[in-house]
């Protein structure tokens, strides 16, 4: 487990800090809509001695209301002011069909199955429903992403930065294997309307994929960020970045370290020139269990490596990713605010 003497934080200077950080704060269920009201609020600042702080919106997933609007709020409130987007927000902005597959029970039921897990015969009906239904929503996502302008993509460009907040990566579910290449084209275009300089998705684990991505990128001027998690090595992009000088690392270095990898500043000196944004989380190694943990308590050499970063002026941004079961009586805000706050606090000193 990390050494809080070694870091130079404790954790109840963290926790207290992080305390007065989040009096006050509060988010209920209803929708944010008016750009008007959102740019009233102090604009956030989470740019930290030349380190930027990010967040992906990923983290805001257990919050009731998913939109576009509703995240920006969540962002702001975090103190955040650069972000990695998710696909739905922006989409769902920009007009993408509703999906009728209760995603939950879907992913649940599909879970049992990869799993080996005894099924019903009703649970067994239910997900055959369900994968028809949601293959027959694929098709028309897939159609409405080769129809759609980029306007809508631009205006919320134009509302996030108004609030402060800047969209350095987007990761839409367009990447992969089985999306047609006009789907990708789509997804460069939309990331490049959001102000984006980079698209993340998961490594594909597939050369001829990753090097279709990486001409992809170069045509739209784009940079594609493989995203890890624990099949990362310290080698596992080097194909990628060979292929293309447009191919590059979404590290995570959390799930680095439950990998059992050794010296995660050592690949980040290596490869920093290459990394265009980097996941983190607090997360165990094998020998301590591999679980995600609140922040100062896995295994994971965040602080170590956000010095790394401030003393070498790295530019790439560091993400937070929320993964730890949130405690009771807070939420996903709150918990990204107190990363945030572990940031700063070792930034600072």
């Amino acid at each position: 487990m990390m050494s809080f003497k070694h870091n130079s934080m404790s954790r109840r200077r963290f926790l207290g800090a992080s305390g007065s950080l989040l009096t006050g704060m509060a988010i209920g269920p209803s929708v944010w809509g008016a750009p008007a009201i959102i740019t009233s609020y102090q604009k956030p600042n989470s740019l930290i001695n030349g380190v930027q702080i990010g967040t992906i919106t990923y983290s805001f997933r257990s919050m009731p209301d998913q939109s576009a609007e509703a995240t920006l709020k969540y962002v702001t409130d975090a103190g955040i002011n650069a972000i990695e987007l998710m696909g739905d927000p922006a989409e769902s902005f920009a007009g993408k069909p509703e999906n009728p597959v209760d995603r939950r029970t879907y992913y649940a039921l599909m879970r049992k199955q990869r799993q080996g897990t005894a099924m019903t015969e009703d649970e067994k009906r239910q997900l055959e429903d369900m994968s028809a239904q949601k293959k027959a929503y694929d098709q028309q996502v897939a159609a409405w992403r080769t129809s759609v302008p980029m306007t809508k993509f631009a205006e919320l460009k134009k509302m996030y930065r108004e609030a402060g907040v800047e969209i350095y990566g987007f990761k839409p579910n367009a990447f992969g294997q089985n999306n047609s290449a006009a789907e990708m084209d789509y997804g460069f275009r939309a990331a490049k309307a959001l102000g984006a300089n980079h698209i993340t998705l998961e490594h594909p684990s597939d050369d001829m994929h990753t090097q279709k991505l990486g001409r992809m990128g170069a045509k739209h001027k784009m940079y594609v960020a493989y995203h890890g998690h624990e099949q990362q090595t310290p080698t596992l992009w080097d194909t990628a970045l060979a292929q293309s000088k447009h191919n590059m690392l979404n590290l995570d270095l959390g799930h680095y370290t439950a990998a059992g990898n050794p010296h995660p500043r050592e690949l980040i000196k290596a490869k920093h020139s290459r990394i265009s944004s980097m996941h983190l989380k607090d997360r165990q190694n094998p020998q301590h269990g591999k679980a995600n943990m609140p922040w100062g308590q896995g295994d994971t050499p965040i602080v170590e490596v956000l010095r790394l970063m401030r003393d070498q002026k790295y530019k790439f941004p560091a993400t937070v990713e929320l993964e730890y079961p949130i405690p009771d009586g807070s939420n996903a805000v709150k918990e990204v605010a107190k990363c945030l706050e572990y940031c700063k606090q070792a930034l600072q000193a």
